[in-house]
């Protein structure tokens, strides 16, 4: 997709214009990484590795670079972390972070830039899952192998990263459904097989593996997610399904 490899290329050039001998690396993960990029329904999902922590002023400058860049992506716009290059190598968890953006930022940072860039910093679960579709299939679009960067993710850390993703599941999944139904399929499938998988391949796993009760509303979110057809779900069908699969990954645990 020409579009996305221009975006990217620019991210590419505009980070080592910003971060210039600091940057370790860019690395490409996510949906655009395993081949399944929807821009309707996809972000483009991207980790900073930095040598050094980055100043308020550096913070700044790139926020401003990724906002403009990310006026020109797909509708679901860019989501990005910056880490520092120890946090990776061992690997701490939950992983400390410099900076973030996601489109769900975009108003606070425009409103507030200051407050934005004193308080967007922490640790984040979420890193596990990331930085482990970056060891099994991610992108380096720059600087260090992605080998030399990030050492693997202990197990007990990449299942409670992507638990909390859906731990509230049966409260979430009549408003989310595709959302929960896919991802609820990609943790059975990692807990089950140690399968490390986009939201499309969760839910094929899904189709060969979950009882024949579930196959309507699979394909459904399938249909979604990858045509980006508007799709009528049974709220009652959904909610089951979040009960058995968060059983059944629960179960696994014991």
């Amino acid at each position: 997709m020409k579009e996305l490899e221009d975006l990217l290329a620019e991210f590419v050039r505009r980070s080592e214009e910003i971060l210039e001998e600091d940057l370790t690396g860019i690395y490409l993960h996510g949906s655009a990484a395993i081949g399944c990029f929807n821009p309707g329904k996809s972000d483009i999902d991207l980790i900073v590795v930095a040598d050094v922590p980055m100043t308020d002023l550096v913070k700044r400058e790139y926020m401003d670079m990724v906002v403009g860049l990310n006026a020109c992506a797909p509708a679901k716009g860019i989501e990005m972390s910056v880490v520092t290059r120890n946090v990776c190598r061992p690997f701490i968890y939950p992983t400390p972070f410099e900076l973030h953006f996601s489109e769900a930022h975009l108003k606070w940072y425009q409103s507030d830039p200051d407050d934005y860039i004193l308080k967007m910093k922490g640790a984040d679960r979420d890193l596990a899952a990331h930085f482990t579709i970056i060891k099994n299939r991610g992108r380096c679009l720059i600087g260090a192998p992605i080998a030399e960067v990030f050492a693997d993710v202990p197990r007990a850390d990449y299942l409670d990263s992507i638990y909390d993703d859906i731990a509230d599941a049966i409260d979430g999944i009549s408003g989310n459904t595709m959302y929960y139904t896919l991802n609820l399929a990609r943790v059975l499938a990692y807990k089950n097989e140690g399968l490390i998988l986009s939201k499309k391949e969760g839910g094929e796993w899904a189709l060969r593996c979950l009882p024949q009760e579930y196959h309507e509303l699979i394909h459904n979110a399938l249909e979604e997610y990858v045509k980006g057809n508007p799709v009528s779900y049974k709220k009652e069908q959904a909610e089951c399904y979040a009960e058995y699969m968060l059983d059944q990954i629960g179960a696994q645990n014991k």
